[in-house]
């Protein structure tokens, strides 16, 4: 009955995860064009042009979010306040992806190339989207019982 459970809940994600995964990939496409136009073509130092492009992969995101995968929420706070939300578990994610990497290279002396990708990109971007999907659902968009008439009854809580 357990697994029965676990798996309806599951389930019930599916619209949730995909549209947090649709917003994501166009964040991270906004993210990553605008910073090679702002290093290329615009000729930002990297540092700049890193800032600028993950601010507008930020605002992608939310806006993605706010109007697609969590648009029948209803705001119990202003959209400014929202999106500042937003913003810290985006910077709360990208610290875990520069945790992941640290430990990796500077704590187990993991050095190469390859051990930096897996690191920072691969094992840190997995742990982050997991702690951004959580923020995103539970700080920025929380479910208060209150829809705004689409998805009445019908929405599952991640956290139980």
């Amino acid at each position: 009955m357990r697994l029965n459970h676990l798996r309806e809940r599951l389930r019930s994600l599916g619209p949730e995860l995909l549209g947090f995964a649709a917003a994501g990939i166009c964040a991270y496409a906004a993210d990553l064009g605008l910073f090679i136009w702002l290093r290329g073509p615009v000729g930002l130092d990297p540092l700049t042009a890193k800032s600028l492009s993950f601010v507008a992969g930020c605002s992608v995101a939310y806006a993605g979010n706010a109007l697609g995968t969590y648009r029948d929420k209803t705001a119990e706070v202003s959209r400014l306040r929202q999106y500042g939300v937003f913003f810290a578990v985006n910077i709360a994610g990208a610290l875990v992806q520069l945790m992941c990497l640290a430990v990796s290279h500077y704590g187990l002396g993991l050095t190469s190339q390859r051990a930096d990708t897996i690191s920072g990109a691969g094992i840190g971007m997995a742990l982050a989207t997991v702690l951004r999907f959580w923020g995103t659902r539970t700080l920025v968009f929380r479910s208060t019982g209150r829809t705004s008439g689409r998805t009445a009854g019908t929405e599952a809580s991640w956290t139980g």
